[in-house]
């Protein structure tokens, strides 16, 4: 019994880490070739103290939290790449971005944690 609940939590946090149809991923690495396209918008959803310890700089910080408000400083008509520390928040980032009907959107995988700038 006790493995049927471990297995659905190990499913349930590999569910919530997957992808939102139509979201696109990129590595750290290939972040970097992209970095100073100035018709990408760089979102950060970190909490303003993780952001303040460490960021990339061609990164706005809007936490997690704060997105659905925040949505109208953003064009739908621009690329949006998101990061967080690990990849999880800025996943669920990008489910939030599609659901307000921002096409086309990047997800930073291993986010902060991969990255080696």
């Amino acid at each position: 019994m006790e493995w049927i609940i471990i297995i659905a939590i190990v499913a349930f946090f590999a569910w919530r880490m997957m992808p939102s149809k139509g979201v696109k991923s990129v590595s750290t690495d290939e972040l970097k070739t992209v970095l100073k396209d100035k018709s990408k918008q760089f979102i950060d959803v970190r909490t303003p103290a993780e952001y303040k310890g460490r960021h990339i700089n061609e990164f706005n910080n809007i936490p997690l939290n704060l997105l659905k408000s925040k949505l109208d400083k953003l064009d739908k008509n621009k690329e949006i790449v998101v990061i967080c520390q690990s990849g999880m928040r800025s996943s669920q980032a990008a489910n939030i971005l599609k659901k307000s009907g921002f096409t086309n959107v990047t997800n930073v995988r291993g986010g902060m944690s991969a990255w080696r700038g």
